[in-house]
């Protein structure tokens, strides 16, 4: 059972404090400013260089977070999503799931900036949990609303090192389909450490970003699932505004929340309660009690609430299969294995 301390669900508050009660394999080692005397600058130069980057394109947010996740759900949170192929090895990157992922130059940038300011110290896994927090926390615009500099909305807790192996196989086999009904997605996050709600507030991942038609238009043909007809839980007229925009054969990108793709907020979940999800997974939050009562209650509840659930979700994902102590390495080089 977990134990949550919760500060009350306002925008002034900005940091919570979390302590899950989880295996070895789900956090043990992790903490709030793991590098406070290793690296102290280290939280500083990774928000740095998200902002720097953000502040020139605001759609860099989505593939940070995406990065974050597709890393956490294959291996664990242990940096394998950022390893190169090898004449030997195809590596997650280059996996059919992932060939769609950006922003490796952010995560490659910080890291330099780390290297040159404490080498050899902080993980490559860390960064990209960092720089997902940092991501989000400028996406909501709470940072400039509130005229902060140095606050996010919840804490990191770090400590996390590198593994050696990455393999195209593992990301194909385990990472979340956009086209999972509602049992495989809780299954997929229960092997990592993640309930019904958890599922349900990180799906709001997808209040960000696009996607290629490539990745849902499967469901708006007659041939959906070999049943006859597109897919039932699809708005018909969504549907046939999507089918306008991909016309066959182009590489056609959708807003996820068309309009706000760079704002990090609760209209997914209008959308999700209207049959405007863009993925199918995305309208099978609406088929589990625990699921769909969470889309329902974020539809009264101010933003500040979900910022604070986001939070708490993504901490307790950032635990599962983590490397610490002296398990794996700290890479140099983001890319490759440091032998």
């Amino acid at each position: 059972m977990a134990l949550i301390k919760l500060l009350p669900r306002c925008l002034f508050q900005v940091a919570f404090s979390i302590s899950f009660l989880l295996g070895p394999t789900l956090g043990g080692g992790l903490k709030v400013r793991f590098y406070d005397k290793s690296c102290p600058q280290a939280e500083a130069i990774v928000r740095d260089t998200v902002n720097s980057y953000f502040s020139q394109d605001p759609t860099v947010s989505a593939p940070l977070l995406r990065l974050h996740f597709h890393d956490c759900f294959v291996r664990g949170c242990d940096g394998s999503v950022l390893l190169n192929s090898t004449r030997t090895n195809k590596a997650e990157k280059d996996a059919k799931p992932n060939q769609t992922l950006d922003g490796f130059y952010v995560i490659d940038a910080a890291k330099a900036a780390l290297e040159k300011a404490c080498p050899a110290t902080v993980s490559c896994a860390d960064i990209l949990a960092l720089a997902a927090r940092d991501a989000v926390s400028l996406a909501t615009g709470f940072r400039k609303k509130m005229n902060l500099t140095k606050e996010n909305l919840y804490q990191v807790e770090t400590g996390r090192r590198d593994g050696f192996l990455s393999k195209a196989t593992e990301a194909e086999a385990h990472l979340p389909s956009s086209d999972d009904n509602i049992a495989i997605l809780k299954a997929n996050f229960a092997s990592k450490g993640l309930d019904s709600r958890d599922l349900a507030i990180l799906s709001g991942a997808h209040a960000i970003g696009t996607s290629h038609c490539f990745s849902f238009e499967k469901r708006l043909h007659h041939h959906y699932n070999g049943r006859g007809g597109a897919d039932p839980t699809v708005h018909p007229r969504y549907a046939v505004e999507l089918l306008e925009k991909c016309r066959p054969g182009n590489s056609t990108v959708v807003e996820m929340v068309p309009g706000s793709s760079t704002t990090f907020d609760t209209k997914y979940y209008e959308l999700v309660a209207r049959r405007r999800g863009l993925f199918h997974s995305d309208a099978a939050l609406m088929e589990d009690e625990v699921t769909r009562g969470y889309v329902y209650s974020s539809l009264k509840l101010p933003a500040s609430s979900f910022f604070v659930d986001f939070g708490e979700s993504m901490i307790k994902m950032g635990k599962a299969g983590v490397l610490t102590g002296k398990s794996g390495e700290i890479r140099k080089n983001c890319a490759l294995v440091n032998h």
